[in-house]
């Protein structure tokens, strides 16, 4: 199926116990059943039907604000826009509360204004566009890629160039300054749709760069990394490509843990005990697409991983 489809492999099972898959012999009934080489398959599915999107009154934390956008501090836990199994409880149904008929209407009803998103266990900064001359204008500059997007994580272990096994893992080169670039592709996932993957000679280009801002021992590590691509999952696909997946991560951060032994009970509860993806949106910089200004905007670590820094750094920290 084509990637453009969105089509999962729960969603074609449906479709098949539907009727909606015709074959060569006919309707399919049976999902599990062999098909042989050149075999042509037709797929109906239905015009999705679009849900009215409704305000709700949500508390937003709003950065900053001018006639012609706005810049939010997301709270891990919010879905960006509506989509199957989020219908409600978004940022677009705070933003429609807040802002009414003020925001771009390029995003269509389900995403008025959004420009770019976040995940929903990420937090952190988001510009949302208010006119469309604004939306126009900064789609440009993130599809150029001249949008600065600094993000906080932490992670399991400590990156060190100094570390054979790094320097072994295709893709990971090293700059001055003690920045590691990680280089992919990023595709959707062969056997889990859900998922990204890291890749090679295929799937969209993704650069990340990142610094080592603080180690906990050997066991984890404070990081500021700047996207100079913005892929879906991209920070976490690629730190754990390289082996250091994020604390928290469900999706990408394996099954590592930290040791009691290293750092002591009650770090190793905060760490292995953390509820989402250890990422922060921090910082957000770009030229205002209707004044031209330069604006740049920092968001403090919320409250959850504050807490965590704090334990793993009273175990002690480098």
């Amino acid at each position: 199926m084509p990637e453009a489809a969105h089509l999962s492999r729960s969603r074609l099972v449906r479709l098949i116990a539907e009727g909606a898959v015709a074959g060569p012999g006919g309707t399919v009934t049976d999902p599990k059943a062999k098909v042989e080489p050149g075999e042509v398959f037709r797929v109906t599915v239905s015009e999705p039907v679009e849900a009215e999107t409704r305000p709700e009154a949500i508390p937003l934390a709003v950065v900053w604000e001018d006639a012609d956008l706005v810049v939010i501090d997301k709270p891990a836990g919010m879905v960006v826009h509506p989509a199957p199994g989020s219908p409600g409880g978004t940022l677009v149904n705070a933003l429609l509360h807040h802002f009414g008929g003020e925001l771009s209407g390029v995003g269509g009803e389900k995403r008025p204004g959004i420009v770019h998103r976040i995940d929903k266990d990420t937090s952190g900064l988001l510009v949302v566009a208010k006119s469309d001359a604004a939306h126009h204008g900064l789609a440009a500059q993130f599809e150029a890629h001249s949008v600065e997007r600094l993000y906080r994580a932490v992670c399991h272990g400590v990156p060190d160039a100094g570390d054979p096994r790094l320097r072994g893992v295709k893709g990971v080169a090293f700059e001055a300054g003690g920045v590691i670039r990680l280089t992919t592709g990023i595709e959707r996932h062969r056997t889990d749709r859900q998922r990204q993957a890291a890749a090679f000679g295929r799937g969209r280009r993704a650069v990340t760069r990142l610094r080592v801002a603080e180690v906990f021992a050997d066991q984890a590590a404070l990081l500021e990394c700047w996207l100079e691509t913005g892929r879906t999952h991209q920070i976490r696909v690629h730190l754990a490509h390289a082996g250091h997946g994020l604390l928290g991560d469900p999706v990408y951060g394996g099954r590592r843990r930290v040791t009691e032994k290293v750092l002591g009970a009650e770090a190793a509860q905060a760490a292995n005990g953390f509820p989402r993806q250890a990422l922060h949106a921090a910082v957000l910089g770009f030229v205002h697409p209707v004044t031209g200004a330069d604006l740049r905007f920092e968001a403090p670590l919320p409250g959850d991983m504050a807490a965590l820094l704090a334990a793993l750094g009273g175990a002690g920290a480098a």
